[in-house]
């Protein structure tokens, strides 16, 4: 099954997750650590994106991150592939070192931000990294000792989490510790890292429909912390995009769909899609497909690499490209499913005319 597209915006809350592939560590040593968030300290001025809380662990790691106008996405890219490459190099290793893709979970704020401040906070306490809360107040690889004042990090905005625990400085630190305290009882707290939407309705307007007949009880989207309103808000927001894709996935499309529009296009026969070519017409036609199959129908670059033969990262580069190719010639998957791009009627004869 295809993943679902991940949710972002400017501003947004987002509570991310990381974890090694098959549970190994990512971090074997603090010359690890190190480097991790140093990468970290880089990218976040750079990215315009927040961090209030962190904490990592030998084989995971968390963040509560809000987003600017560059999308998570983008950071968390350069972030784990630069620190992936100095890892298997630095330990003589190969292959992929994260759990598939990172986890990420947009989070309503009044709600869940202290919730979350100290779920993450506590995890090294949990792990038994740390002994107690002293000993975690002086722990240098999770924010809570700058919070606290114990440690320093300039990219970790302290002063507007501690906002949320009193006026002054000394006030926040008292509060946010009696707090902290108070959370060591509660152990792991799996409703912080979102529910799951009832999408047997039959697809987001389905949900919006069965809410206005009173059926307010619907939980959270795994991809959102927060309560029903919150996630109306927060899909209706995004509602163009998950139309299209609830609309498609009704309709029965796949990926022989796909292949069978862009060999339309193209002109090519289906099996030419799938044969390694730099003949011009079949990597635009490659490029295409993966560009709808990710973006319009869901699919992981992972799963579109095994269907081609390709590399995860190639499927990312001939997504982008297909971008270009659909925006600049006005390809659209379906004539019936609203689209991004102008509604320009596609023909196959006269836009093949640039093959010859």
């Amino acid at each position: 099954m295809p993943r679902q597209a991940r949710l972002d915006a400017p501003g947004v809350l987002h509570h991310v997750i990381i974890r090694g592939i098959e549970r190994r560590k990512i971090f074997q040593d603090n010359k690890d650590r190190d480097n991790f968030l140093g990468r970290l300290e880089v990218l976040l001025p750079e990215t315009s994106i927040t961090c209030y809380a962190w904490a990592l662990l030998p084989n995971h790691a968390h963040f509560l991150f809000r987003t600017g106008d560059i999308p998570l996405s983008t950071l968390m890219r350069r972030l784990l592939t630069g620190y992936a490459v100095t890892f298997n190099h630095r330990h003589k290793r190969h292959g992929q070192l994260f759990q598939n893709r990172y986890k990420s979970i947009i989070c309503q704020e009044d709600a869940y931000f202290k919730e979350l401040v100290r779920y993450i906070h506590l995890n090294p306490l949990r792990a038994r990294i740390v002994d107690d809360l002293f000993e975690l107040n002086a722990y240098a690889y999770c924010g809570h000792s700058a919070l606290t004042g114990g440690t320093k990090q300039p990219w970790q905005d302290s002063e507007y989490a501690l906002s949320f625990f009193g006026e002054s400085i000394q006030e926040a630190r008292e509060q946010y510790l009696q707090y902290m305290e108070a959370g060591i009882e509660q152990g792991r707290r799996p409703e912080l890292v979102g529910g799951g939407l009832i999408r047997s309705l039959g697809g987001w307007q389905a949900v919006k429909n069965a809410r206005l007949r009173g059926r307010e009880r619907i939980k959270s989207d795994h991809r959102i912390l927060g309560d029903s309103a919150f996630v109306m808000e927060v899909l209706g927001e995004a509602e163009e995009k998950l139309e299209r894709f609830y609309e498609l996935k009704s309709k029965g499309y796949g990926l022989d769909e796909v292949a069978q529009k862009v060999c339309g296009i193209f002109g090519i026969e289906p099996e030419e899609i799938y044969v390694k070519s730099r003949q011009q017409r079949r990597v635009d036609a490659r490029d295409l497909y993966c560009f709808w199959g990710v973006r319009e129908l869901g699919y992981s670059l992972a799963e579109l690499a095994r269907v081609l033969g390709m590399t995860g990262q190639g499927v990312g580069y001939a997504v982008r490209r297909g971008e270009r190719i659909a925006k600049e010639n006005h390809y659209r998957l379906t004539d019936r499913v609203g689209y991004s791009f102008k509604d320009v009627p596609c023909s196959p004869r006269s836009l093949n005319k640039r093959y010859y």
